[in-house]
């Protein structure tokens, strides 16, 4: 039998355990009862699943509270995670990043540069057509004060582990954001 299972977002083959009986404990289980591991990777798991519809919850407040588009959002961040990195983007950047026509970047961009969160750079002396999208001050602060609690928030949780498990959730949340993106990238 398969059956949809709150822990899991897709369905889960059921074949042989009892209703109300973890999976994931069943298939792993031991002489000596559920693995350890397994339920601990489980927990991880629906973690990240309950991170992922959170944060759709908040882009779409945010969204929402600034009048712009989900699309919007998810350009604001690539822009400002471009910037961050030290390679800001270009409107193509974007596009391919988004998957929208050319027209519909550039729509996206007009409305952003409109609305004061972005703006068009011309910084390359070598090539004054290059454009790179920026980030405003303006564009800034309105993020900051709606994203700000929740900066406060994690600084508080991440002060509650020593460097070393630092390192492991930085080199964990590296990994499974690449992962992510590599699936994203693939469909």
């Amino acid at each position: 039998m398969v059956r949809e299972y709150a822990a899991y977002p897709w369905p889960v083959a059921t074949d042989g355990i009892s209703p109300g009986e973890d999976p994931r404990a069943s298939a792993s289980a031991s002489a000596f009862g559920p693995d350890p591991r397994a339920l601990r990777r489980g927990q991880i798991t629906d973690a990240l699943r309950r991170y992922g519809t959170d944060s759709t919850r908040l882009a779409h407040a945010f969204a929402a509270a600034h009048e712009l588009r989900p699309a919007d959002l998810f350009a604001l961040v690539a822009v400002l995670t471009a910037e961050r990195a030290g390679d800001p983007l270009t409107p193509g950047g974007l596009q391919r990043h988004l998957r929208l026509s050319s027209a519909g970047t550039s729509y996206l961009i007009d409305r952003l540069e409109a609305a004061g969160h972005v703006r068009r750079s011309r910084e390359d002396s070598a090539d004054n057509r290059k454009v790179r999208l920026r980030y405003t001050e303006g564009g800034m602060r309105t993020a900051l004060s709606f994203f700000g609690p929740l900066a406060d928030s994690t600084t508080a949780v991440l002060d509650g582990f020593d460097d070393a498990e630092i390192d492991v959730v930085a080199r964990f949340t590296a990994a499974i954001a690449d992962a992510m993106n590599a699936h994203v990238e693939n469909l």
